[in-house]
């Protein structure tokens, strides 16, 4: 009994196997990149693969490391302690409290203009230019 089942099984099997026609589509060659005429989107994928495969250095590039690695520990932290001054002068402008700062290379001045607007003055010691930044409330 097993047998027969096991041969109408296969027989069941075959037959769907071979009911079903055999179909192909055509190929068609689609190129990637976007130089020969492939999808433009492709284009900067495929430049950041080839960055990334390139072992050769351009002898006039700026080593970025480098001008890091030239900052002392007091520079470091002078440029922190900015930073965290001037965080928290614009935190309290947006409670509406005024305030100014000074560096090395800019005066910053936080007041509220006319109309409930906060404008930030940035100054550039060494030239005297100025920069404005007017925040609507």
């Amino acid at each position: 009994m097993k047998q027969q089942t096991r041969k109408t099984l296969g027989a069941l099997l075959g037959s769907l196997l071979l009911s079903a026609g055999a179909s192909a589509t055509e190929l068609v060659y689609t190129p990637i990149n976007p130089s020969f005429g492939g999808s433009p989107l492709n284009g900067a994928w495929l430049l950041g693969n080839a960055q990334a495969q390139n072992s050769k250095k351009d002898p006039d590039a700026l080593d970025r490391s480098s001008l890091l690695g030239k900052q002392s520990t007091l520079d470091r932290f002078t440029s922190q302690l900015e930073s965290r001054l001037l965080n928290d002068l614009l935190n309290d402008a947006r409670d509406g409290k005024t305030g100014a700062i000074t560096t090395d290379d800019f005066f910053v001045r936080v007041y509220n203009g006319d109309a409930g607007m906060l404008i930030v003055e940035i100054t550039d010691r060494l030239t005297g230019e100025m920069s404005e930044i007017i925040i609507g409330k």
